[in-house]
């Protein structure tokens, strides 16, 4: 049985993939034979983390629509749409022919075009996964070659797709990242326990702007806050040098910066933090819910079709966070929403209970199940 995934290269296309490929090997029985591959763009981490996996790596060239305007975002949209995807779909389609998989499932984003019009012309079975709420343009184009769309938010709020093909499952996420332990967590990252613990995250891109409102108050937030900060793997050497120079040697045990929190040290925070702060990626929001903890979202505006406002709302339509947009992120005004949630113990264990009963933990395995029965039927 050959599984051939594809997706766009960031965490957020990668890390479900990975949950999946776990759940349908523990789906299958042990002598049934399975080989996972995985068909995008160029991207050292990815080809590492699915390389643990055991998924074998194929890389093709692929590209981008910008949406924004001026000389060299209309070249390169240009360049992209001409030569690299045609390219990189010829590629694909050489490796899909020979490779023969049973079927494609495609995580979305650029970087899964080239594998899923390989695979339509080469007649494999595709599914496909949507994370946000308004989907991409590279799904929205996709989605006429998929048998079935499984989507993260209900069908009634999913924009574009047709209901006919949409299956509501939520966003796969890796269920090892709810087996953390607080005592764990404590050794890992030197925790005092003398405050409430933050978790900030980023993705795993990192978040410069959060990085640099953060820094401005972060002597003011260490004396009521313990933080754990996941500052991108780019942006760490900065972030801690600067955070050197304006915190205090007494201050200095209570910030925990790490560039990246690789999966154990994400679940052993996830099981200390008592608040996350994160961008409203699909990916990060269902780890969120899963893990049961209020949080504070500050949705990237930036994000396509506005996706991260729109799956930041309708997470906090169920109570389960506190969202603040970028316009509004002002470093105190942030200090005093945190200060504000902390001084209502109640309203932050509200929040943690509406976050589980939103959560889908079970969505990896309900695509893993789904795919394991179309396969084997």
């Amino acid at each position: 049985m050959k599984i051939l995934f594809t997706g766009g290269g960031t965490g957020g296309h990668i890390f479900p993939i990975i949950a999946i490929v776990r759940e349908i090997r523990r789906v299958l029985p042990e002598d049934e034979k399975l080989e996972f591959y995985y068909i995008g763009p160029k991207d050292e981490i990815s080809s590492i983390l699915l390389s643990q996996e055991e998924i074998k790596v194929k890389r093709v060239l692929t590209g981008k629509i910008r949406r924004y305007l001026g000389f060299f975002a209309i070249l390169q949209n240009f360049i992209d749409v001409l030569f690299k995807i045609p390219l990189g779909t010829i590629q694909a389609l050489f490796y899909i022919f020979f490779l023969a998989p049973d079927l494609i499932f495609s995580k979305g984003g650029y970087g899964s075009i080239p594998a899923v019009i390989s695979g339509r012309l080469l007649a494999v079975p595709i599914f496909l996964h949507e994370s946000d709420i308004a989907p991409g343009i590279a799904n929205r184009f996709l989605s006429r070659f998929s048998l079935e769309i499984f989507v993260s938010f209900p069908v009634k709020k999913t924009e574009f797709f047709s209901p006919k093909k949409m299956i509501s499952v939520g966003n796969p996420i890796r269920k090892e990242l709810l087996e953390g332990s607080k005592e764990e967590a404590k050794e890992t990252f030197k925790l005092t326990g003398e405050k409430p613990i933050i978790l900030l995250l980023g993705g795993s891109q990192g978040a410069q702007r959060i990085n640099d409102m953060l820094l401005q108050i972060l002597p003011e937030i260490l004396l009521n806050f313990e933080i754990i900060h996941q500052t991108g793997l780019k942006n760490f050497k900065e972030v801690k040098a600067e955070a050197e120079t304006v915190i205090t040697k007494e201050l200095k045990k209570y910030y925990h910066p790490f560039p990246f929190l690789e999966e154990i040290k994400l679940s052993q925070a996830y099981r200390a933090a008592d608040l996350v702060v994160s961008r409203a990626g699909s990916g990060s929001l269902f780890e969120i819910s899963a893990a049961g903890l209020p949080s504070i979202l500050i949705p990237l505006p930036e994000a396509a079709q506005n996706h991260q406002v729109k799956n930041a709302y309708s997470y906090a339509e169920n109570e389960a966070c506190l969202v603040i947009e970028e316009a509004n992120l002002t470093p105190h005004f942030f200090f005093e929403r945190l200060k504000y949630l902390f001084s209502y113990p109640e309203e932050l264990e509200k929040m943690g209970k509406k976050a589980k009963e939103f959560s889908k933990p079970r969505a990896a395995r309900v695509i893993a199940e789904y795919i394991v029965e179309y396969l084997t039927q």
